[in-house]
């Protein structure tokens, strides 16, 4: 092995290391970041604290109309934020991905990605890297912000069966976080802040027909909510999605975080 062939693996990694630093300080000092995760979390919280404190004042439409697991409980509790996330947690980690994709092009900037010795692959993949450690930060405050809640609405300390619900939760916001990723390789290729946000509506739209139209475990979008909500009042009407349909989710997001890739790196400056 050659000297220059020995360092060359080195010097891939102090790229891509340089580009998730570059894309770190991006996020962190945009306001998009700061937004997003404030509104994200917070909107999470505050819709399933007035669901909550509505069902804990014996409002009987909306028991009505969520069912036999919405009791004024960590169980009702639980069940009405996985819903919540499913839907909502969708539409806000595809917006938050669609800018951090589109933005080069949006701002006319993405020129100057050519002349940079990272290269555009390594570029994308310091974006999925921020995005991943993003949604795990996001979504522990979400389960902390949870938690207070569930206190305050008078369910007390979460028992043994509360706390593996609230470890589902966690799990839950990071496979919506990830069922998402179609949003950045839609911004890639069509170049588009807006082609990106369309495709995250579409993506709830269709996470939300799946569930009423078809064997909605099976469909990626829609699996990770069927596996928390179910499990999470297992004698209730929704069948939780298994083992291998939560993988499936998993593929489909690796699947679409690798085409993401792949597009960066096919980046002209022609086009």
């Amino acid at each position: 092995m050659t000297a220059a062939s020995a360092m060359t693996p080195m010097t891939a990694w102090a790229a891509l290391a340089a580009a998730f630093q570059c894309e770190l300080r991006k996020f962190a000092r945009s306001r998009v970041g700061v937004l997003g995760t404030a509104v994200i979390a917070g909107g999470i919280l505050t819709i399933t604290a007035g669901i909550s404190g509505a069902l804990a004042g014996g409002n009987p439409a909306l028991a009505a109309k969520l069912g036999p697991t919405a009791t004024p409980d960590w169980l009702g509790l639980l069940t009405v934020v996985a819903q919540i996330t499913g839907a909502g947690g969708l539409l806000g980690f595809g917006t938050v991905l669609a800018w951090m994709f589109a933005r080069e092009f949006a701002d006319g900037t993405v020129v100057g990605l050519f002349a940079l010795p990272v290269s555009r692959a390594q570029t994308a993949a310091a974006k999925l890297a921020v995005y991943g450690g993003w949604l795990v930060v996001l979504n522990a405050l979400l389960v902390m912000g949870l938690l207070v809640l569930g206190v305050l609405l008078g369910h007390g300390l979460p028992d043994a069966a509360a706390r593996s619900g609230i470890g589902r939760q966690f799990l839950l916001g990071l496979l919506t976080g990830l069922v998402a990723l179609p949003v950045a390789w839609v911004a890639t290729v069509s170049r588009s802040l807006l082609g990106g946000v369309s495709t995250a509506i579409g993506l709830v739209v269709a996470a939300q027909v799946g569930v009423i139209a078809g064997p909605a475990g099976w469909l990626p979008l829609a699996a990770p909510a069927l596996w928390a909500m179910g499990h999470a009042a297992p004698d209730g009407p929704i069948t939780p999605a298994t083992t291998a349909q939560l993988a499936v989710s998993v593929t489909f997001s690796l699947a679409f975080a690798a085409l993401t890739v792949l597009a960066w790196s096919r980046l002209q400056l022609r086009r």
